[in-house]
This record gives C-alpha cells, structure tokens and sequence, in this order.
C-alpha cells in the first residue's frame, strides 16, 4: 500500500472509531421502558367523606403509597371530621365539590353555584385548616355552556377545575361488582397517555373500595405513575 494513502485510511478509521462509541453512548442513555413515557394517573373520589367506605380506601391509599385527589360534599361532614381530618393529615387533595349535591339547586344559576362552592369551602377550611383550590361539578355541569362559563367564574375565584377521561364504573353500572369495576377501569383507560380516573367513597360504593387494590396494580403494571391535584 503506498505511503500516501495511510493518513487517509488512518483518518477513516479514526471516524468510524467515534461514530461506533457514539452509537453505543447513544443507546447506553435510551431510559428504560416505564419511565421515559409521562404515563400519569389522577384516582379522583367524589361524593365523600363517608365512614367505611372512606376510611378503606385510604387504608389502601397508605398501604400502597399512593396519593388521590378528594372532592368533597360538606353536607355530608358533620359526624365524619375525623375521617376529613384524616384525609388531609396523610397528605391527599381536598377539593369542592358541593355543599348538597342538589342539582336544582346548584345550578339554578351562577350565583347559587358560586355560594354553593363558597359554603364547601368554608366547611373544608374549617374542619381541616386547607384552603381548598381545585373543584369539580356535580354530574360534571349544566351542558357545555354553562360549565365552560362557569369555568371562567371558578378560575377567577383561584379554583382549577378538574374533569375525568376514564371511569371505574361505580356510578355507570348498577350493583357493579369489585371485578366489574376494574374491567371498567381498564375498558375506559386504554390509550390514554394521562388519565384522570373518577371514582366514588360514598356509604353505597363498599366494591370501589374492595376494586382500588386491583385497579391501583394494573396502573402499575403499565408504569403509570400516580399523580394528585
């Protein structure tokens, strides 16, 4: 080989040198699968405190380390301020949700729906000492309309308003069983990249408790980590 094609061959293979330990850095900082896709889960419970169905349900919560959001009807408090207490003390999102969860009577125009967010809130704050700044509509609002301007309304008070893309099915199916709800809960999760999981802790929802150990692992199972408001 002549002598003058040596320091281009020597070049050459000096570039292909880099460009193989490029590539293997390259792969070597790929995050393992589970980690690198943002898969995120809101558990959001509506309709509580109540005594038992509340009280198991966070015993799972603090079993299994996993932090949900709360939203609150106050009329339903008095008698259960432990259990409210209880709720904000291991570290879970109180929200408004209403003072009766009478329908006609929130939404029988802004101002009611307005006072009937205020007189929550002041219950909440009270019991607990939260203040509280997240709020979901009964039944998820009055039509679009309406919820998108009382959206603007909430917003301006400090409030975020939360909706839900997935279901467990404790209110959508009747006398649903624990299995039930978890097929639910994977029925109305699949494909989403965030899901926001409504779910209920009222005195009537005992298989919401009894699915939330099922439906916790199957989130786990997909890498989903588990998020609060």
């Amino acid at each position: 080989m002549q002598k003058k094609y040596l320091p281009s061959l020597l070049l050459l293979a000096v570039l292909l040198t880099l460009l193989a330990f490029c590539g293997l850095r390259a792969q070597a900082t790929v995050p393992a699968i589970g980690f690198a896709d943002g898969k995120k889960v809101y558990l959001t419970f509506d309709d509580g405190p109540s005594t038992k169905v509340t009280a198991r349900v966070l015993d799972t919560l603090k079993e299994e380390g996993v932090k949900a959001t709360f939203f609150i009807v106050s009329d339903r408090v008095a008698g259960r301020e432990e259990i409210l207490k209880r709720t904000a003390a291991e570290g879970h999102t109180l929200g408004v949700h209403s003072a009766s969860h009478r329908y006609d009577a929130i939404y029988a125009s802004d101002e009611a729906l307005l006072g009937d967010v205020d007189r929550c809130a002041e219950v909440i704050e009270r019991v607990t000492g939260v203040t509280p700044h997240v709020y979901r509509f009964p039944g998820g609002g009055k039509g679009k309309t309406a919820r998108e301007r009382q959206t603007k309304l909430l917003e301006a008070r400090g409030y975020r308003v939360v909706l839900w893309n997935a279901v467990c099915g404790d209110e959508e199916i009747p006398c649903a069983s624990a299995e039930m709800l978890v097929a639910e809960t994977e029925k109305t999760s699949a494909g989403k990249e965030t899901v926001v999981l409504l779910l209920h802790d009222s005195a009537h929802h005992a298989a919401t408790a009894e699915a939330l150990p099922r439906i916790i692992a199957y989130y786990r199972s997909l890498g989903y980590t588990f998020c609060q408001f």
